[in-house]
């Protein structure tokens, strides 16, 4: 029978049993058997045997990092990952971008991951274009290469060439990988709240969060017109902010585009991951570069919408050297009081103000407890002492943010994904300089604008905004106001205008002080029952028992039954 309920429960809680199985067999022949074996998971799914370990790790020590653990894991998640699929891949890539709780072996690892999607057979990539649109492939493309110019675990990349001319690329959604990854998800999800039970490090990661943030960057990436809206909304606040025409952002197609398929202009460039060195850039392009950055610090501070993923990849060098960018699945956005904490946060970091730092961090981020503020600010302190008299081009972007991204960790604050995003995108832009030998100098940029986006966000306009709101808020709650004190009063009157007080979650000491006290209040009668009796035969010359009158024996035996009564109620309950 319990293999019968066990069975039924894990159906109820993930739907592909046969997937989960093949995960767990994949996962344990790749040395994680000890993990499944302590979390019971072994059990836990019908009809799942252990198989053998693939790699003997006694023979492997170079390979899966010798006495460094967190390689040893990363090398086995990744061996892992590469044959579970498109799903685990993306998570793989995802792990990649948190410095702030993996240490660099790790990361490392990780990172072998982001060009590891396989690609998809051309004739699957034409049966959904054709279907999409309604339409024989030539009747839409003058010429469409075959040949994938960028996989990805989500989807595949062509070019082509639309009958009026213009020169395209064309995104395919993999057949069938929104119900692998939903099938993917839930397993996932499914084994890391049984992780979660058994060991308190691994809770202490927060994986469960990770692979939330993960499953609503999926999501969105799943559907194409999404990516289109996402290019398109670019375009237009960049057309505002770029006066010198540094950026290019491909047309969107949308005629020919849907929700598994998009279609974009054609950048030919070249990618900035491909470049060697600064010297390959001219002297207008390195400026056409730094302008870029100085904008995308505009839009992310101001703008409050942003591209989240400018890797290398992402960044264009075009024939003509203007600044290129595609890819718009994964996009930022912050409201205007979240705007305001950035630029607090940032300010704070460049005049090392670290109380004021801590205390924006506690505003935005997420916690279970309020953190001890005074041993979170004497870490941040000695965490930043390193780079205290150093100049803003001689401090290293990438590691600052990881150092407060993991200190923040330590003390268990979670920072909204939001955020994560702002963080990651700030040390992506200073890996692309830092890997041609361009200093972006990201702080030093901050450091020059810091007071015009201060202005922008305390503009009249913001303000007049931000009063509407207010005085708005402040409308809804007196309507609704006298409306629910008329509702209180009538319900208290149905009861008399009596005050009923719920605790919830104080139940049982609640309890356990009630009973106390109902046994303390025996003892005292029973004490003062007891101590009547002994006053009838204080004057007397008392020899035997006999001579103890009967009133008194009367008060003791009502005081031992009162007693006993308040054992046997503390006993029963």
């Amino acid at each position: 029978m319990d293999i019968i309920r066990t069975g039924l429960g894990i159906t109820k809680t993930i739907k592909n049993v046969t997937r989960a199985k093949e995960i767990l067999s994949i996962f344990a022949r790749n040395g994680f058997d000890e993990f499944i074996i302590k979390s019971g998971l072994n059990t836990k799914i019908p009809g799942f045997v252990l198989p053998q370990k693939r790699i003997d790790t006694a023979l492997s020590d170079e390979a899966y990092g010798g006495d460094d653990w967190w390689k040893s894991i990363g090398y086995r998640l990744r061996k892992s990952f590469e044959e579970l699929g498109p799903s685990f891949i993306k998570l793989g890539q995802l792990l990649a971008t948190r410095e702030d709780l993996f240490p660099a072996t790790f990361i490392e690892q990780m990172k072998f991951l982001q060009n590891k999607a396989m690609p998809i057979d051309f004739s699957e990539s034409k049966k959904i274009i054709e279907k999409e649109l309604g339409k024989d492939l030539n009747d839409v493309f003058e010429s469409f290469n075959s040949e994938a110019i960028g996989v990805a675990s989500i989807g595949v990349v062509y070019q082509a060439v639309l009958k009026g001319g213009q020169s395209v690329v064309v995104k395919v959604r993999r057949p069938g990988i929104a119900k692998i990854i939903k099938n993917d998800f839930d397993i996932l999800d499914f084994l890391i709240s049984q992780m979660d039970k058994v060991s308190a490090d691994f809770r202490l990661l927060g994986t469960a969060r990770i692979l939330e943030e993960l499953r609503k960057n999926i999501n969105l990436e799943l559907n194409f017109l999404l990516e289109g809206n996402n290019c398109e909304k670019l375009k237009k606040n960049l057309e505002r902010l770029d006066k010198k025409k540094v950026f290019v952002i491909p047309n969107v197609y949308r005629e020919f585009s849907t929700e598994k398929i998009l279609v974009l202009e054609y950048l030919n460039g070249q990618h900035f991951n491909e470049l060697k060195s600064i010297e390959e850039l001219s002297e207008s392009t390195q400026k056409n570069l730094l302008s870029s950055v100085n904008i995308f610090i505009h839009t992310l501070l101001v703008d409050g919408f942003f591209h989240a993923d400018l890797h290398g990849g992402n960044f264009l060098l075009l024939e003509d050297g203007k600044i290129g960018i595609i890819d718009f699945g994964l996009m930022g956005t912050l409201s205007q009081k979240n705007r305001a904490n950035l630029a607090a946060i940032l300010y704070a970091l460049i005049s090392n103000n670290y109380e004021n730092l801590v205390y924006e961090f506690l505003d935005v981020a997420d916690f279970d407890k309020i953190p001890n503020d005074e041993a979170l600010i004497r870490d941040i302190r000695d965490g930043l002492s390193p780079y205290v008299g150093l100049s803003i081009q001689e401090t290293n972007v990438t590691e600052l943010v990881s150092m407060l991204m993991r200190t923040l960790t330590k003390h268990h604050l979670y920072l909204p994904r939001e955020w994560l995003v702002i963080f990651r995108a700030i040390m992506t832009l200073d890996g692309v300089g830092k890997s041609i030998g361009l200093d972006l100098n990201i702080f030093n940029i901050i450091h020059d604008e810091i007071d015009e986006i201060m202005k922008d966000l305390l503009s009249k306009n913001n303000a007049t905004e931000e009063l509407m709101w207010i005085s708005r808020d402040a409308i809804n709650t007196l309507r609704v106001l006298p409306r629910h004190i008329r509702w209180f009063l009538k319900e208290a009157s149905k009861k008399k205008y009596a005050l009923e007080i719920n605790l919830n979650g104080h139940e049982k000491p609640l309890y356990s002080i009630n009973q106390g006290l109902v046994f303390l209040g025996h003892s005292v009668l029973s004490s003062v029952l007891l101590l009547c009796g002994v006053l009838f035969i204080a004057d007397k010359n008392i020899s035997t028992a006999s001579h103890i009158p009967t009133i008194s024996w009367v008060f003791w035996s009502i005081s031992l039954f009162i007693f006993l009564r308040g054992l046997w109620l503390q006993r029963m309950n």
